[in-house]
């Protein structure tokens, strides 16, 4: 009797922190059908909602921005990770890793695994790209949040994403010169951001017209990096528009932006 009691007790104390690890800060390791390793994590308890970082940062800058501490005090549970090429997760050097929409179905593969059913998504500039795949490809978003983005990507020859491949490449571009030599400053992966420009999907005018859930898209007041907000709110049915002050490198770090996110998510 005593034996089967301390077993209990073993046995209970695991239960215990298996439940307590799933309810807070936890670095786990996805691993994608073709064997790409993503790193994520999850904090916090209440409706899941998914934070995807933009071009040439990481999971790492979310965590720096008022809205990351808003959305748990907000009761949310929120689950961020470093897209394939970025931060903490593989980064091959072959092209075919990031074709067909390969970051966005590591996202979808990442909430299928946890289990999740519906889940609310932010996306902040490249962020909001792969934000729009996620709208096409999984019915399971409840809301969506496109930050830092207007309609250019919807071109899938966009000449600023064509730039920036060519100038990652090596060739010279003199406008991106200093986003090259940041990219190098800071010792990132320039041969897998070259990849994924090259890469990076694009999302028709006609797709999104056929986005049947809520959607706001939120940008800085003097932000037209990607064009212009408000013509993408335009595209999809039923989006609503919000300017915030700020400009596109700046915009998602600010209580403007946090409480603007947290209202959307909050009304019915």
């Amino acid at each position: 009797m005593r034996k089967y009691t301390f077993l209990l007790i073993i046995i209970n104390s695991l239960f215990c922190r298996s439940q307590s690890f799933a309810q807070t800060d936890s670095n786990r390791i996805y691993i994608a059908n073709d064997g790409i390793k993503i790193h994520y994590e999850v904090k916090g308890t209440g409706f899941p909602i998914v934070l995807v970082h933009g071009f040439i940062v990481t999971s790492e800058n979310w965590k720096k921005a008022i809205i990351f501490q808003g959305l748990l005090d907000a009761g949310y549970q929120v689950i961020t990770m470093d897209l394939r090429g970025n931060g903490k997760s593989d980064k091959p050097h072959d092209t075919h890793f990031y074709e067909n929409d390969a970051q966005a179905k590591d996202i979808i593969g990442i909430l299928t695994s946890l289990g999740i059913q519906s889940y609310h998504v932010l996306g902040y500039s490249r962020g909001s790209i792969i934000t729009a795949r996620l709208l096409v490809l999984d019915n399971r978003i409840k809301k969506a949040i496109l930050g830092g983005m207007g309609t250019e990507f919807t071109n899938p020859e966009w000449p600023r994403r064509i730039q920036f491949y060519h100038a990652l490449m090596g060739e010279v571009v003199p406008e991106l010169k200093g986003m090259v030599e940041y990219v190098q400053k800071s010792g990132l992966d320039q041969l897998a951001l070259a990849f994924q420009q090259k890469e990076q999907p694009s999302t028709s005018a006609q797709s999104l017209s056929l986005i049947k859930k809520p959607v706001m898209v939120i940008c800085g007041i003097e932000d037209q990096d990607n064009g212009l907000g408000i013509a993408l709110a335009k595209l999809i049915p039923g989006a609503i528009f919000k300017e915030v002050p700020g400009n596109h490198n700046n915009t998602s770090g600010t209580k403007a932006f946090a409480d603007t996110v947290i209202s959307f998510l909050k009304t019915n």
